[in-house]
């Protein structure tokens, strides 16, 4: 059977996919989610949800410096891939060898549309549908009304200290959660610095847990330099992952928007 993945690419496929190569963590996540525990014979090294296939399941390397032959002698079927978080020349390469499935998210509609699509090619769509509507509704019950609009900014690294633009997955949940996005016309991971954030008046600076794994220091370290700003950690799972863990991220969301409340 022929396929299409979110790149339009075609995908042909002999039958209901068996072994199973998830090279993107959120998706691994997803894969576990929809019950293909049998299925999945390879992950990741950043693949760590759930804990039992982080400590059972063969690792192939990184998102970005995947172990090609290692994920060749497996055998599989289908390798989930992802255009953001892998690297393009190694999955052209892959896809010389097995069937790769692509998946490109920018929204949470294409998430949503990416689990609806995942579901049906692993024969669970009765299951992923209903993982849709639950994330839908998650969604839609987030309250954002009476939650201040401050000017926000989303850091995902440091040295140089980079952010997320428009044209990002985590730029529409932060909408989505009340934030509004001090560069969002900024492309769309641009480099900053604190002069930037001052002149543009940043309110809220978010530290995000991953990529860089920001802690309570770096905190103390940007307060110094930015009295007037409200600074806070925050789980960057919640922002980026983009699978089953949407399930956890309204609720996640609404805690912060308390939190954030007190502070201001």
């Amino acid at each position: 059977m022929i396929v299409h993945d979110q790149m339009g690419r075609k995908v042909e496929l002999e039958r209901t996919p068996g072994r199973i190569v998830s090279i993107v963590p959120s998706q691994t996540e997803l894969l576990h989610y929809l019950g293909l525990r049998e299925e999945v014979v390879g992950i990741t090294k950043f693949c760590i949800h759930p804990d039992e296939w982080f400590r059972s399941k063969t690792r192939v390397g990184g998102t970005k410096q995947l172990d090609l032959q290692k994920i060749i002698a497996l055998e599989p079927d289908l390798v989930i891939a992802n255009k953001e978080e892998n690297n393009k020349e190694q999955v052209e390469e892959l896809s010389r060898h097995v069937p790769v499935w692509i998946s490109d998210i920018n929204t949470l509609g294409e998430a949503l549309e990416m689990i609806g699509q995942v579901g049906a090619l692993m024969g669970r769509p009765e299951k992923a549908t209903e993982l849709v509507q639950q994330v839908k509704k998650g969604f839609e019950g987030i309250a954002t009304q009476g939650f201040p609009t401050l000017k926000t900014c989303y850091l995902i690294w440091k040295n140089p200290y980079m952010t997320v633009g428009g044209d990002t997955f985590i730029h529409d949940l932060l909408q989505r959660a009340g934030f509004a996005n001090l560069f969002a016309s900024a492309g769309r991971y641009p480099e900053i610095t604190v002069d930037q954030l001052k002149e543009g008046n940043c309110e809220l600076l978010l530290l995000s847990s991953e990529p860089y794994p920001f802690r309570q220091k770096h905190v103390e370290e940007l307060q110094a330099l930015l009295p007037g700003t409200k600074i806070t950690l925050v789980d960057g799972e919640a922002f980026s992952w983009y699978g089953s863990r949407l399930l956890h991220s309204p609720s996640y969301f609404e805690q912060l928007q308390q939190q954030i409340k007190r502070i201001c």
